[in-house]
């Protein structure tokens, strides 16, 4: 007899998932104020979010040492954020309508750039290229992605951001700004 496949997990009917605990702390964190609900796109909302904090990061005219403690810090505190957000929302390991990891990835690819050298432009090709290899996975993103929990979570997008980060100093390397 053959083994039956068990269904993808989908999404929730606008039912189910009035019954969520959306209220939560967690929940409200993970999905970067519910910025995850919505029903298209919902991580390239994410990453629209992290490019944002990218540009007010910046404008905080941090030195490097004081914008990676930072960035460190909140991708931190992401890891348990998106575990216990994944367990109260009970769809897989990475649920959708969780987005932290893309905001709060998104800033690490920018390490490599000054921040004065951080154009409106540039935040829109590192938004481009974070959406690519957050989509396609190349090494090691896929394989980061099965580590547990929200560390599994987190981690694929910080291999995505070094991608990013790489093609930046590429661009520069090679006179692109």
């Amino acid at each position: 007899m053959p083994a039956r496949s068990t269904p993808p997990l989908s999404e929730p009917s606008f039912l189910e998932a009035s019954a969520l605990p959306w209220g939560n702390l967690a929940i409200l964190l993970a999905t970067c104020g519910w910025i995850g609900r919505l029903p298209v796109a919902p991580g390239t909302a994410g990453a629209a979010a992290g490019a944002l904090l990218a540009a007010g990061v910046a404008q905080l005219s941090l030195p490097l040492a004081g914008e990676l403690s930072l960035l460190v810090a909140i991708n931190a505190v992401g890891v348990p954020i998106c575990t216990r957000a994944a367990r109260l929302l009970g769809r897989g390991s990475d649920p959708g309508a969780i987005v932290y990891d893309e905001a709060a990835s998104l800033p690490l690819a920018l390490l490599v750039v000054p921040g004065a050298d951080r154009t409106a432009g540039l935040l829109l090709i590192t938004f481009a290229l974070h959406r690519v290899f957050d989509i396609w996975k190349p090494f090691p993103c896929r394989q980061l992605e099965r580590l547990p929990a929200g560390l599994g979570i987190m981690a694929d997008d910080w291999g995505a951001a070094a991608w990013v980060a790489l093609v930046l100093v590429m661009g520069r390397w090679a006179g692109g700004w």
